[in-house]
């Protein structure tokens, strides 16, 4: 979680070979109260931070290192909510 913009950058080539327009990468301490996520806009990169206060954030148990999400899937992922629960539209299909 020490990784600035260019360590994160260099990390996401070395893993996925290239960072894509429109795309966020995301990364998680061991805890998973945390995560930074680099997006390319674009136009250029950002890194973003968030730690959460109680709790951890949703992560998959296991399979592939790449997911792709819904534009609610990763508001709900970021805000620490079970974005594996929401469906088309943002309708809750599981409870």
């Amino acid at each position: 979680m020490r990784a600035g913009t260019e360590t994160a950058l260099a990390r996401v080539v070395q893993v996925f070979g290239a960072a894509r327009p429109h795309h966020a990468y995301l990364f998680a301490n061991r805890r998973g109260n945390r995560i930074k996520m680099l997006v390319h806009d674009g136009i250029g990169i950002w890194l973003v931070a968030r730690r959460l206060h109680q709790g951890k954030f949703c992560w998959p148990q296991s399979g592939p290192i790449q997911i792709s999400l819904t534009r609610p899937q990763l508001d709900a992922l970021v805000l620490g909510l079970p974005w594996q629960r929401l469906g088309e539209a943002g309708v809750i299909s599981v409870l």
